[in-house]
């Protein structure tokens, strides 16, 4: 897996969550914070997102709002549009998604009526991986002709499960696109940077010598790297290449890949069965001992009580 991919898969929790929805001027709806990320996808007509921190966004037919760490935020048809308690506003027959009955038409729209796709995803916020924890809250992406077809495609292929009420392969299809459409907006929002602008891991990513040392970490987490190994894998000098990792990734070479280790064996731990023993292999310990004792350093509790702490994470969303 590329580095990007793995990113989001370490962080990923349980099963994603969508539903169709459809709002009818006037609404407002409020979304509580939840240990994820949400998105929103426009439709039909145009609202307002409104985050806890910072000025509402105007979404457009075809924009996407992804909302990395959901710190709570509200949607509305006009930006000052008192804000109901989203939970309250689900039909019982349609629980997947919100259908309001409001009266009137909005300023949005010749009809009033606003469609979305809307999303949820549980990502582990304890350890979030720096690629992910550099977006800032609100990831906007506005339709543009032409750009990031990718993830059009994606929006569209969501767009006709939900539509096609039970489907066979529907329980494996659903899960998947929106696996895909997580990576697609991240992508999307990386690929949006301008070259001459692009800092941190935007730049990592475009660096061929940095993004070849990422890929190794990740592809051989239990290799013994050294700055030396990394540096050849890199095609530079030990000390340039020190210099230009830990200016893009914003950490040292050696300590990003033990960081990496560490998070790939909470990932095993948290998802397999596999004993401690082979855990420790996986990521380049030669004990049990040696693995158990930099885990508890870098997660402050034994791998086994991680493992017992992590079982309950696929749980069903509340109002399933």
């Amino acid at each position: 897996m590329d580095v990007l991919s793995d990113a989001i898969s370490a962080m990923r929790l349980g099963r994603p969550h969508s539903s169709r929805t459809v709002l009818d001027a006037p609404w407002g709806v409020r979304f509580e914070p939840q240990k994820g990320a949400g998105f929103h996808v426009l439709l039909k007509g145009a609202c307002w997102l409104i985050p806890t921190v910072g000025d509402p966004v105007r979404l457009g037919v075809g924009d996407v709002a992804f909302l990395p760490r959901e710190l709570g935020h509200g949607l509305a048809d006009v930006p000052d549009r008192p804000l109901a308690d989203a939970r309250s506003l689900i039909r019982p027959q349609a629980a997947s998604g919100l259908d309001t009955d409001g009266h009137g038409h909005g300023t949005d729209g010749a009809d009033g009526r606003t469609e979305m796709l809307c999303g949820a995803y549980r990502l582990d916020q304890s350890r979030v991986h720096p690629l992910l924890a550099e977006l800032p809250d609100v990831v906007h992406i506005p339709a543009r002709i032409g750009r990031h077809p990718s993830l059009r495609g994606a929006i569209e292929l969501l767009g006709r499960e939900l539509d096609g009420g039970t489907r066979h392969g529907g329980d494996a299809a659903l899960p998947a696109l929106l696996d895909i459409l997580l990576l697609y907006m991240v992508r999307a929002w990386y690929e949006d940077r301008p070259a001459d602008e692009a800092t941190g891991w935007a730049a990592a990513l475009r660096d061929p010598a940095v993004a070849a040392a990422l890929r190794g970490v990740h592809d051989e987490p239990g290799r013994p790297w050294t700055v030396r190994s990394l540096a050849e894998r890199a095609g530079l000098s030990r000390a340039a290449f020190a210099r230009r990792f830990t200016a893009t990734v914003g950490t040292p070479p050696l300590a990003y890949a033990t960081w990496w280790r560490m998070t790939v064996a909470a990932r095993l731990l948290r998802d397999t069965d596999l004993p401690l023993r082979a855990v420790a292999e996986r990521v380049g310990y030669a004990s049990e001992f040696a693995f158990a004792k930099a885990f508890k350093r870098e997660f402050a509790e034994a791998p086994g009580r991680f493992r017992d702490a992590a079982s309950g994470d696929d749980r069903p969303w509340p109002d399933e």
